[in-house]
């Protein structure tokens, strides 16, 4: 074990001194132990591997700051440490708001569901009106035409366009009302 920590000495100094292969003898030698460790916190093979690899843009960004090269064990295992505890509180939040939008009374979920139902049933009592209603709703709600202008391509007057949407309104209201939609 004494080995281990002159080794990681030997090679934190040579990377310092401009070796980069000695930073990949120590990434080879510690990152499983990292994800490890991670792992151990996070409870999340891929999260443990965000965790070591965040762990060691860290550490190697502040490897120069390490004052006692043979302290790399404790000094980086604390960093892994630290960054598996945030990510932790970060996916326990997630999991919190998650439940919270999943138990939200009023979901928008639901609220498109029951959306979707009324558009159903409203398209369906649609249907069931007379053919002449069915136009001039369809064109009045759907394709915005004004009632002048469905009075026009109709070659009916206006007052006939209003006697047919009002009577198509009304017939809808009694379907939808009979159905439990106020």
């Amino acid at each position: 074990m004494n080995t281990n920590k002159h080794s990681d000495k030997k090679l934190i100094k040579s990377y310092l001194a401009g070796e980069q292969q000695a930073l990949a003898l120590l990434v080879e030698r510690w990152h499983l132990i990292f994800c490890k460790k991670a792992y151990w916190i996070v409870k999340d093979a891929d999260l443990s591997k965000d965790v070591a690899q965040e762990s060691w843009s860290t550490i190697i960004a502040q490897l120069h700051t390490l004052q006692n090269p043979s302290s790399f064990k404790s000094w980086a295992l604390r960093i892994v440490f630290t960054k598996a505890m945030d990510a932790f509180r970060k996916q326990s939040r997630e999991r919190l708001e998650l439940n919270a939008l999943k138990n939200k009374p009023n979901s928008t979920a639901e609220v498109n569901d029951d959306r979707t139902q009324l558009k159903e049933m409203l398209l369906k009592a649609i249907k069931t009106l007379p053919e002449q209603q069915q136009l001039v709703v369809r064109l009045f709600y759907n394709e915005n035409y004004s009632l002048r202008e469905m009075s026009a391509m109709l070659d009916i007057s206006v007052g006939t366009v209003k006697s047919r949407l009002f009577h198509a309104r009304e017939a809808l209201k009694l379907i939808l009302k009979h159905k439990h939609y106020k």
